[in-house]
């Protein structure tokens, strides 16, 4: 006896119409975000903008906002990809309600209204708040790096640029002076035309050299902002430690020669080159602060620099403007263990727990040295975490921001920026953190 089989109804049509919801489950997180983009999230800077009655009436603004949201939180970064799942998915079509915008409209709207989908961060957060998904009690910190829109290839060196200058300003010259000389030549060649028109591949090398000392410009002008800033941040320490009567540091002066080996990238000015486990990137170095509870981002932000420690208060001043409060603890790595970030702690009376370096192979990190001083800040949080032994709240540090950022960069397969420069790749890392805690909220109700 042949095996039955349940009818294979594809050719059936069905009696009465379907509605595309009907094939997304009541639990799935695409209603969720529909439902809070429609009844609590205020869109009044998105809706704001569209005051002109001309032209083709554009795409509701909330549709677009749920459609942007929940591809983040599927991990759909791309205008294309979302616009693809818009006629594939059934959990797209219903946000769009079968009736889908193509990839250009999906990144204008993403342009144009970059800021104010970045400011949804701190609206989700409070609702997640309201919910009771936050409490505060522990507030673990880190970074990330994360490859920028740029290929590291197209970074170039301050000592290759002078190098580069001089010989494309030799060829232009050489090819120029060459052309001088066969003008009669060409004059007979090019009949109506003058003559004297400049090669295309000339004009070529000519904004490349253009290209290369604009970007020598910028490095000499960030160097001579950053040793200004040094300068004034000694002189301001200099009177701090006058004040407190002790001696004066001593230390040299501020350099302002520029270094030779400082970089600059072609493609995207404001990224970096950067130091991972797995080598060196061309990116960005993106914070969080996640609180302990649900795994919930009450504060991130951005910047290209490689080192995590200026960007502690940063993130402590984000959980307050957020949150209006300060959380009772706060753990974080070596990368952020400072004098003036555990001073910033214990004023703003945090808990802290912070580790102070580790000594490898025989030899002792400037920070476990800074840590051997007795009496020191550093040296206390170093005893501090050594009597609490593996019982330390410093263990919750692994357990409750990496996971996240694994969630982020493994689960959702963020793993490159799509867009370019500082401000508009910090918006995007919102909109990343603001899927982040869309999924979380919609878990939890």
């Amino acid at each position: 006896m042949s095996k039955e089989f349940r009818p294979w109804k594809i050719d059936e049509a069905q009696l009465l119409p379907q509605s595309v919801q009907d094939y997304v489950p009541q639990d799935h997180v695409s209603r969720f975000i529909v439902s809070l983009v429609r009844a609590s999230l205020d869109l009044s800077a998105i809706l704001g903008s569209y005051r002109s009655g001309l032209g083709q009436p554009p795409f509701d603004p909330r549709m677009m906002t749920a459609v942007l949201l929940h591809g983040y939180a599927s991990g759909l970064y791309s205008s294309r990809r979302i616009a693809k799942a818009t006629v594939e998915r059934a959990d797209f079509m219903m946000i769009v309600a079968g009736d889908p915008p193509d990839f250009r409209t999906i990144s204008e709207f993403r342009r144009r209204h970059l800021k104010a989908l970045a400011d949804l961060f701190v609206q989700v957060l409070k609702l997640a708040e309201k919910a009771g998904l936050v409490k505060l009690g522990h507030v673990a910190l880190d970074g990330t790096k994360i490859k920028a829109n740029a290929s590291k290839h197209k970074a170039m060196s301050y000592d290759r640029m002078k190098k580069r200058e001089a010989e494309l300003e030799a060829g232009v010259d050489r090819w120029l002076k060459a052309a001088e000389a066969a003008d009669a030549e060409e004059d007979k060649l090019y009949g109506d035309l003058r003559g004297d028109e400049m090669p295309v591949w000339v004009a070529d090398k000519q904004k490349r050299l253009e290209k290369i000392r604009e970007a020598k410009a910028a490095l000499e002008a960030e160097a001579k902002a950053a040793a200004e800033a040094e300068s004034q941040a000694r002189a301001e320490a200099e009177e701090c430690r006058v004040a407190e009567g002790r001696k004066k540091s001593g230390k040299t002066p501020t350099k302002t020669e520029l270094n030779g080996t400082a970089q600059r990238n072609f493609t995207d000015p404001e990224s970096r080159i950067l130091k991972t486990k797995d080598g060196y990137i061309q990116g960005y170095n993106a914070q969080a602060a996640v609180d302990g509870a649900h795994q919930i981002i009450v504060a991130q932000t951005l910047t290209s620099s490689c080192s995590d420690q200026a960007q502690l208060a940063p993130l402590l001043d984000g959980i307050k403007a957020n949150l209006g409060t300060n959380p009772d603890e706060v753990s974080a790595d070596a990368g952020y263990c400072s004098a003036p970030n555990l001073r910033t702690m214990k004023r703003r009376r945090i808990e802290g727990y912070i580790a102070t370096g580790t000594q490898k192979h025989g030899t002792t990190s400037a920070t476990a040295k800074k840590a051997s001083r007795a009496g020191s800040l550093i040296a206390r949080m170093s005893t501090k975490l050594k009597r609490a032994g593996y019982r330390s709240r410093y263990r919750l540090r692994k357990q409750i921001v990496e996971s996240v950022f694994g969630q982020i960069k493994q689960a959702r397969g963020f793993s490159q920026f799509l867009l370019r420069g500082l401000d508009e790749v910090k918006a995007e890392w919102a909109l990343i953190c603001t899927a982040h805690n869309l999924v979380k909220l919609a878990r939890a109700a």
